[in-house]
């Protein structure tokens, strides 16, 4: 019996995927568990397999189309079998093209994707007719001859104003003082939105429409940070980054202040006793939150690897779905771009999200003196829902303490 092999859901926020490649052709035989086709989600690519074994009789959908959940990709069955119950309804049609629309007040053609046109600027000066073609003689004081041949000016091509359309000094001025005409092109180009940005723009929206943001700055001393990550890697074979001990102070402090690790669920507040950390990765087509589970019970050499081996899959988008779901809170970091500081939109269904910016070596005052300081600025952005501005200052000043006396992410 033929088998019709569908889009199904493949992440929880998933409402449609794009088909980014289509292993498999008509009269191929394959077995269930084979990759029929590749197709990226709002989260990560993911493989369509099929379930059944045979011979692809019909291909519904091709590279580069968008399907909804439950759209045909292809039939399975024996070879010759009828599949034409399983058509109806799950063939998708191309949409119509249409033509750019003409603007006909004005003849313009609204530009098209890809397409340049050239667009003149026009001189200031009107161009005047040429007072002798080439290889005519031309009436010229001497003074303009030699003007013209200083200045590269194809004397032929001025316009005389002197006694009987002598050119002299002055139409060389002139002609020299007039602005060139500029030629550029213009240009552009449309590219479709992916299943990542559009999954981004909505739940950014949601939150950012739904959640009643408020934010909190803190400025942080990374003197004593910096000097422990110089003496761990100076004996760890993995090497430890600033966003290392900032996850796992973050994951301690968590600990201390469970106030922000929690949800917002309409009728009910839920307050998480594990610590999930969600670091934004970007990507190619935007940002994806992997997760660090229970980061307070890792060492920070742990999350090294773990975050690194994250954002490695990210970047290649073999992220799994369980690998980005259940954070209880998310940090942002921008400061290897040299952001000073920034404010972040929290990540649903989190309560808060830490935007972290670049250390920055400064002025303070330290025991009574002006010395040179490695200084970073954590912004905290909550929804007044569920924290208040006391709670989220309070943590920040735990993980304050956790940072300028960083020994304590090791005990």
């Amino acid at each position: 019996m033929a088998e019709a092999i569908q889009l199904g859901r493949m992440t929880d926020t998933m409402e449609e995927g794009f088909i980014a490649e289509l292993n498999v052709k008509v009269g191929d035989k394959i077995k269930s568990g084979d990759t029929v086709a590749e197709v990226e989600t709002d989260k990560a690519t993911l493989p369509v397999e099929s379930y059944y074994n045979g011979t692809i009789l019909h291909i519904a959908a091709k590279k580069g189309d968008t399907l909804k959940i439950g759209d045909l990709i292809a039939i399975i069955g024996k070879e010759g079998e009828d599949f034409s119950a399983l058509l109806k309804g799950g063939e998708k049609k191309e949409p119509a093209k249409t033509e750019p629309a003409q603007k006909e007040a004005t003849g313009e053609q609204k530009p098209t994707n890809g397409v340049e046109k050239e667009v003149t600027q026009p001189a200031v000066e009107k161009v005047e007719q040429p007072s002798a073609m080439p290889g005519d003689r031309v009436k010229a004081s001497p003074l303009a001859k030699a003007i013209a041949k200083e200045k590269g000016i194809d004397i032929n091509r001025v316009k005389g104003t002197g006694e009987d359309g002598r050119i002299i000094k002055r139409d060389l001025e002139k002609a020299t003082a007039a602005p060139a005409a500029f030629t550029g092109k213009e240009g552009s180009r449309d590219v479709k939105v992916s299943q990542m940005r559009k999954a981004i723009a909505k739940r950014l929206t949601e939150s950012k429409n739904g959640a009643p943001h408020f934010y909190l700055t803190i400025d942080v001393n990374m003197d004593n940070a910096v000097a422990l990550r110089t003496q761990l890697n100076a004996v760890l074979p993995s090497k430890i980054s600033f966003n290392d001990i900032v996850i796992k102070s973050v994951a301690l402090a968590l600990r201390q202040s469970p106030g922000v690790n929690c949800s917002w669920l309409g009728d009910t507040i839920r307050y998480y006793d594990h610590v999930h950390i969600g670091m934004a990765v970007a990507v190619e087509d935007g940002l994806v939150v992997p997760v660090i589970k229970f980061a307070d019970g890792k060492s920070v050499s742990d999350i090294s690897v773990e975050a690194k081996s994250l954002a490695q899959k990210a970047t290649s988008k073999k992220l799994q779905p369980q690998e980005m779901q259940g954070n209880t809170f998310t940090i942002s970091n921008l400061g290897m771009f040299g952001i000073e500081e920034f404010t972040a939109i929290i990540n649903p269904p989190d309560a808060c999200i830490l935007a972290i910016g670049a250390i920055r070596q400064e002025p303070a005052v330290i025991n009574g003196e002006i010395k040179a300081a490695n200084k970073m600025k954590l912004t905290l952005s909550s929804d007044h829902r569920v924290v208040d501005g006391a709670t989220g200052a309070k943590f920040l000043q735990i993980l304050k303490g956790i940072l300028e006396a960083p020994v304590q992410i090791l005990i």
